[in-house]
């Protein structure tokens, strides 16, 4: 597997959440080098079966828009090596040439996605990918992801391999990407891509046992709440 160095991008204001970025001190607690660790394993052992049973609806209900449920997505992991993330589909087949037809033909969507990564309305998202989306389904086939050790429940979003060169900082690569976190919880649907950044860097300050709880029953609220896109 491949071993990227960490790419520094453009230089971001860094004071839009509660005061001036910090650099993070590399050091390691127990908790940060083991426990956090372990605990993903159990949870995802003792979430399993119920998972399951959740899954095999909605590979149903995706299967019906036609197409494959899964699909695998090089993702950036720790220390800026590749993984292959696992997802339920949401998008339609030739997803990458649909978004790329859009945005030529709409100039305000293309600005939107250089600045977000995102877009609010999706021309590739189908009708129970739609769905999947508000309420982050489409997101629990990573608990395999946490089983490997590629991914941690809680954790900075994965980041594409073509967003590297976007973003302006390092502490994403010191962790290891979550299927929650700090971002996924907040002004997900309102900051530009290059603002992960600092959410990356206060979540490597503060990670513990506490914050990371925090974080996970914010992330029902939601799932609950439909807030995702």
């Amino acid at each position: 597997m491949n071993v990227r160095q960490p790419k520094i991008g453009p230089q971001i204001n860094t004071t839009f959440v509660g005061g001036p970025l910090v650099t993070p001190r590399r050091y390691r607690s127990l908790y940060r080098s083991r426990i956090k660790r372990m605990l993903d394993v159990v949870f995802v052992l003792l979430v399993l079966p119920p998972v399951a049973v959740i899954m095999l609806f909605l590979v149903l209900m995706v299967s019906l828009d036609g197409g494959k449920p899964f699909y695998w997505q090089t993702r950036i992991g720790k220390h800026g090596r590749h993984f292959r993330m696992l997802k339920l589909r949401t998008m339609v087949r030739d997803a990458d040439s649909a978004l790329q037809s859009y945005l030529e033909q709409n100039p305000d969507a293309k600005e939107e996605w250089d600045k977000t990564q995102k877009l609010r309305y999706d021309p590739r998202v189908t009708r129970s990918g739609r769905v999947l989306r508000k309420t982050s389904l489409d997101e629990l086939p990573q608990l395999w992801n946490v089983l490997t050790g590629d991914m941690s429940l809680v954790g900075p979003r994965p980041m594409m391999v073509n967003q590297s060169s976007l973003y302006p900082g390092t502490a994403y690569y010191l962790l290891r990407p979550g299927i929650t976190g700090p971002w996924q919880v907040s002004a997900r649907n309102e900051t530009e891509f290059a603002e992960r950044a600092v959410y990356d860097t206060r979540y490597l300050q503060a990670m513990s046992f506490p914050h990371d709880t925090g974080i996970v029953l914010k992330t029902f609220r939601v799932v609950i709440r439909g807030t995702g896109v």
